[in-house]
């Protein structure tokens, strides 16, 4: 008759050694499961099945690899992709496997994403002040724009492109807006360190939307 639980009583698998137990445990770790070329597949189906950025710590926690050998892999699959329909980007701190622009056109019909009105020159201008002055309240962007900028900001959210981040603390505690990971993968940024210099740009120009 087996051990009743909590009876203090090993069950008949309970003599196991310790070093027996950590031989199953090493087995069960998924870098043992794949061999070196199956961890490349699966890289690439966790890439496919997020559909968006992921981050190196997140895959690193599902294959249990070390991080050497994860960037290989990862640098090995953006040579293979070389020449293909798909690439794979390092965009918002995370790695993402994604159509090239260069078929877009292709792309929008499918998915027919012409139907998304595209931002309009007042709008980029109030998305640049968010992004390269953030955390921003409305009221700062009002008195740079020197126009109420509002109707813009919602536009923004909708599109999830800008997000609060709170609010900034005394009268009235004004919300203050910043930019999402959304606004990196729309304008296939890296991180907001890969904003372009503000040069000799105004603020309505400087963020050129990607063709879509």
């Amino acid at each position: 008759m087996s051990a009743p639980l909590g009876s203090g009583k090993p069950s008949s698998g309970g003599n196991r050694s310790p070093d027996a137990a950590a031989a199953v445990i090493q087995r069960d770790r998924p870098a043992d499961r794949y061999g070196h070329g199956e961890i490349r597949n699966v890289v690439e189906c966790l890439l496919l099945a997020r559909g968006g950025p992921v981050r190196l710590s997140d895959l690193r926690k599902v294959l249990d690899v070390d991080e050497a050998e994860l960037r290989a892999t990862l640098a090995a699959l953006q040579v293979e992709y070389e020449g293909r329909g798909l690439q794979i980007q390092e965009i918002a701190g995370g790695y993402q496997l994604c159509t090239r622009p260069e078929y877009a056109d292709a792309v929008q019909r499918l998915l027919r994403l012409g139907e998304l009105e595209p931002l309009s020159r007042a709008t980029l201008e109030v998305l640049a002040i968010v992004a390269y002055r953030q955390p921003v309240t409305r009221a700062e962007v009002d008195a740079i724009r020197g126009i109420h900028s509002v109707h813009h900001l919602v536009k923004l959210q909708e599109r999830r492109l800008i997000q609060e981040l709170g609010r900034r603390p005394g009268p009235g505690r004004p919300i203050l807006y910043g930019t999402t990971d959304g606004f990196l993968r729309y304008f296939g940024l890296k991180d907001l360190d890969a904003l372009p210099q503000l040069g000799d740009h105004d603020l309505a120009t400087v963020l050129v939307p990607p063709d879509r």
